[in-house]
């Protein structure tokens, strides 16, 4: 069941990052965890957009459900959202999902949490919850940016400094700005590999540590290689992702193909372009499927599979729980021409 939520407040983050704040429904209320994310339904210049915006609110904290948007170059529903959504406007949204979130029943005495850009939202959310409902456990914060201007929820990770001095750690890394060296907690260049691997303490307990990464490739692989090389495992290690990494291995047995789709009732034929997937082939030809995350991490857009073979590209999760002939159609590429599909609401 979707909703329907009013916005109640924007606040500017930076000169390219809004965050709605929108009032929570008046009879029924939407519960989340810190971490998951707000699917929201847009309808501009006539056509349905869909996308999933982490939540950079805190349950238990804050009473408005608020998610953070930054403009994207190009991004058709990122600029509308920063230039046209107004206070008072109504916009729908489906029920919170994802599990990147927090185990409180974990036994965890550091938590890392590593981020660039945007990549801050749903790290802040779990940060303000994690520094809430413990006492003991210590909070890192590695967050990289332009500057100083372009971070986002600057003042509220130095209103926690101040709350939480003995738990709080933050290392903010500028690759725009000249360094003064007197500040130990500012960092010049990108956090790579080397940088990743000078954070980590010599004393960190591998089994009571964990780490949160949220931001592109690139950090991910970095931080990534330096925990592994650290402890030799990649225990206790969660990221979150907004796109599909896509090898072009993968789609040398893929090639245009056309697939008969069975959606509310009605049979439709589309014709899918190698390269894109079943649901990215829908979505142009103005079919309105279901879906959310499009990077094969949620249900929302699947389907099974009637007759023919496809196969799906770019998950970056091994997912135990779809049937044989069950497929997320957002990484779902024809192989045969005989592919049926009907989708599964």
């Amino acid at each position: 069941m979707n909703y329907t939520l009013k916005v109640a407040e924007i606040r500017q983050e930076t000169e390219d990052t809004v965050t709605l704040c929108f009032r929570q429904p008046g009879l029924k209320k939407i519960k989340y965890e810190a971490g998951q994310y707000l699917t929201i339904i847009l309808r501009i210049n006539g056509r349905r957009y869909i996308r999933p915006y982490s939540f950079s609110s805190c349950p238990g904290i804050e009473s408005f459900l608020e998610i953070t948007i930054k403009r994207v170059e190009n991004g058709l529903v990122s600029n509308h959202i920063n230039d046209m959504v107004k206070v008072g406007d109504v916009i729908e949204v489906m029920p919170p999902m994802g599990d990147f979130v927090y185990d409180k029943e974990q036994p965890f005495e550091d938590i890392y949490f590593w981020g660039v850009g945007s990549g801050i939202t749903p790290l802040i959310s779990i940060i303000k919850y994690v520094l809430s409902v413990t006492v003991t456990v210590n909070v890192h914060l590695n967050y990289g940016n332009k500057n100083h201007e372009s971070t986002i929820f600057k003042e509220q990770i130095e209103q926690l400094k101040s709350k939480y001095p003995d738990r709080f750690t933050v290392r903010h890394f500028h690759t725009k700005l000249f360094i003064d060296e007197t500040n130990p907690h500012l960092i010049q260049g990108r956090i790579d590999q080397a940088k990743a691997l000078q954070i980590l303490d010599e004393s960190l307990d591998e089994k009571k540590c964990a780490h949160y990464i949220c931001g592109p490739t690139g950090l991910k692989d970095s931080v990534k290689s330096a925990i592994l090389y650290k402890f030799g495992s990649l225990e206790n290690v969660f990221s979150e992702d907004f796109e599909l990494v896509k090898d072009p291995k993968d789609f040398i047995d893929v090639h245009t193909q056309k697939v008969q789709l069975n959606f509310d009732g009605k049979p439709y034929q589309l014709e899918v372009v190698k390269g894109k997937s079943i649901l990215e082939a829908a979505l142009n030809a103005d079919i309105e499927l279901p879906y959310s995350c499009q990077t094969g991490n949620c249900s929302t857009c699947k389907g099974k599979l009637i007759s023919g073979n496809a196969k799906m590209i770019g998950l970056n999760k091994k997912r135990d729980d779809l049937a044989s002939d069950e497929f997320l159609l957002c990484c779902s590429h024809p192989l045969t021409e005989n592919v049926h599909i009907e989708i599964l609401s």
